[in-house]
């Protein structure tokens, strides 16, 4: 079996694979790509068994066939040569890959490709389209607050609930919460499913940023994503996800209005002088003034900044995760305005964190559990 293929182009591909290949695979050929040549096209594949990924690209090929070939030392070879064709042939009985470029060859052995799992199929499965941007932003808006607690595997994934009156990505670690709901793609059919966190790092990389339609099909056991050239296969998280509905406070009776940078910026600084195992900020409510303030009592740090603000309700003294909003006021400038709302209840419930302006067809709230306050 014989092929030309264009350099660049093959590196560009393998990349984007590279990310499903564990360093700790329980199958030495899992730390292959599977070349696999039909008609003219290359299909290049990676698992991990839970993971697949695959890519396709037009070569110079007569011939029809598969090969197994170790990740590592291809991508190590390719990311060394400048664009130019290089030949791969591959001896069928011995697996032996030889690689010609422009001034030298290179020898390596490959692997049976009947050997390669086989990746699922998607039998019995409905279908959504939704175009890259707006799966992007969802993946980004969400994979941040997964949990990597594997005793709750429900929390490791993010979970997509999905109906007539739209879609709907919910992200929780129990300490922190994310909805992101899109009234602007919806199904005839209800329907839910958790996406494991690795697979959604993986299409977040792999995804372009223009309004590519993304074909998800889903099954009872996999999930299919089909974009361009690229298509992502990953095995569903087995398990419920709990009702998050219940841990969102309604009846908040307090509303703070702040610039969002200016708060981020604020507790950034704030949290250096704060308890390095709590990460606690105290954020003082009177009026409209904000207070932020902190202090590590081990070494007699302490700081504190005013800020000015909007507030409706009682005075208020509440304690914060510093780390934790600072991610959030991070994530949530990237696709809102420079204001933002916190809506609070008393210093021992859950905030809710909103952007004061928001797309059409879209609703996004953040959650984020108290500090318990030291007394």
């Amino acid at each position: 079996m014989k092929f030309i293929v264009s350099a660049s182009q093959l590196l560009h591909e393998v990349n984007l694979l590279s990310g499903v290949i564990s360093s700790n695979t329980v199958l030495p050929i899992l730390e292959d790509f599977l070349f696999d040549i039909n008609d003219g096209k290359l299909r290049v594949s990676a698992t991990d068994l839970e993971t697949s990924m695959a890519t396709e690209m037009d070569v110079e090929a007569k011939d029809n066939g598969k090969i197994a070939i170790p990740a590592k030392i291809l991508m190590e070879t390719l990311k060394t040569l400048p664009d130019q064709p290089l030949t791969f042939d591959i001896n069928p009985k011995s697996f032996a890959v030889e690689i010609t470029s422009e001034n030298g060859k290179y020898k390596l052995a490959g692997d049976n490709g009947d050997d390669f799992p086989k990746i699922p199929l998607a039998d019995d499965a409905q279908s959504i389209n939704m175009n890259a941007s707006a799966l992007s932003k969802a993946i980004n808006l969400t994979l941040f607050a997964v949990s990597n607690d594997d005793l709750r595997p429900a929390m490791t994934g993010v979970y997509f609930q999905m109906g007539s009156d739209g879609l709907t990505f919910v992200s929780t670690d129990a300490h922190k919460l994310v909805r992101y709901k899109r009234s602007d793609i919806t199904t005839e059919n209800s329907s839910s499913f958790i996406i494991p966190k690795k697979a959604l790092g993986l299409l977040k990389g792999a995804l372009p940023g223009d309004d590519t339609q993304v074909a998800i099909a889903y099954n009872s056991t996999n999930a299919f994503f089909t974009f361009g050239n690229v298509s992502l296969i990953c095995r569903l998280v087995d398990a419920k996800y709990p009702d998050y509905n219940t841990v969102i406070p309604t009846d908040n009776s307090s509303e703070l209005k702040v610039d969002r940078g200016a708060l981020q910026n604020s507790l950034r600084r704030i949290s250096i002088y704060s308890n390095k195992t709590t990460h606690q900020v105290i954020m003082k409510i009177k009026g409209n003034d904000l207070q932020v303030s902190a202090q590590d009592l081990d070494f007699s740090n302490e700081a504190n900044e005013k800020l000015i603000c909007e507030f409706q309700g009682e005075d208020m003294e509440i304690g914060f995760n510093a780390k934790f909003l600072v991610e959030m006021l991070g994530v949530m400038g990237s696709v809102s305005g420079n204001q933002i709302k916190m809506e609070l209840s008393t210093p021992t419930r859950a905030g809710i964190i909103l952007p004061m302006e928001q797309e059409d067809g879209e609703d996004l709230l953040m959650l984020v559990m108290p500090v318990m306050l030291n007394t």
